[in-house]
């Protein structure tokens, strides 16, 4: 069951020292308490990013938005089959102007990316490709769980990309695909679906965890975490 949400924050392009020391106590924080799991969230402008992230972490849907400037994150705790996990949902500007030297640090370390386009808006689904590409160029790991998601599913007359074709697009790239709305409370449900999901398929994941402080020392510390092959899950996918 969720737990309430932690705390979530900004970072503007210039603090690129804060984001690091941000990584480093994600990074203990796995070993000392509890693990996290860091989930980014890319796509363009508008597509409604920012309102997917406050609807998981906080169940709720933003009376104002403005674009994302940099980077903002939120942290959620969740209970999957008696372990607590905080997942912890980056949300990046999708103008390029308020991006650029933020890139390096939002890939860094990644543990699953959720692309989000705009059902009512083509556009956002011709340029997933772009973002894919981004995401390929920093290196993320191909074994990086990802899922599609198409957002604003509300605005039933306005749809211009039909699920078939966002669909067959994600069994392409062997993504999952979610279409639902972070505006509508009925879809509520669904928004935590996308989450859950990664963050269930991230916990069966067999990880091999490295503690940065003692690396520097030369006092390298590998933990594995098996996976249960038996094991009940409530996992949404």
């Amino acid at each position: 069951m969720a737990q309430p949400i932690l705390g979530h924050g900004s970072l503007q392009p210039a603090s690129a020292a804060g984001l690091a020391a941000l990584e480093l106590d994600s990074s203990l924080d796995q070993y000392v308490q509890i693990r996290i799991f860091k989930i980014i969230v890319i796509g363009d402008s508008n597509v409604g990013k920012t309102c997917l992230t406050f609807r998981f972490c906080g169940g709720t849907f933003p009376d104002k938005t403005e674009a994302t400037i940099g980077v903002d994150f939120r942290e959620k705790t969740v209970e999957i089959e008696g372990e607590k996990i905080k997942v912890q949902v980056w949300d990046t500007a999708g103008q390029e102007r308020f991006r650029k030297s933020m890139v390096e640090h939002y890939y860094r370390n990644v543990h699953a990316v959720v692309f989000v386009y705009d059902v009512t808006k083509m556009t956002s689904f011709t340029n997933l490709k772009m973002w894919i590409q981004e995401c390929n160029g920093h290196a993320v790991p191909p074994l990086v769980p990802k899922v599609l998601v198409g957002n604003k599913c509300d605005l039933k007359e306005q749809i211009q990309v039909p699920s078939n074709l966002a669909l067959k697009f994600a069994d392409a790239h062997n993504m999952l695909l979610f279409e639902t709305s972070a505006k509508d409370p009925k879809e509520s449900q669904n928004v935590e679906s996308i989450f859950m999901c990664l963050a269930c398929r991230l916990k069966a994941q067999k990880s091999l965890l490295y503690r940065d402080a003692e690396r520097q020392q030369g006092k390298v510390q590998k933990l594995e975490f098996p996976q249960e092959a038996n094991s009940k899950t409530s996992c949404p996918c």
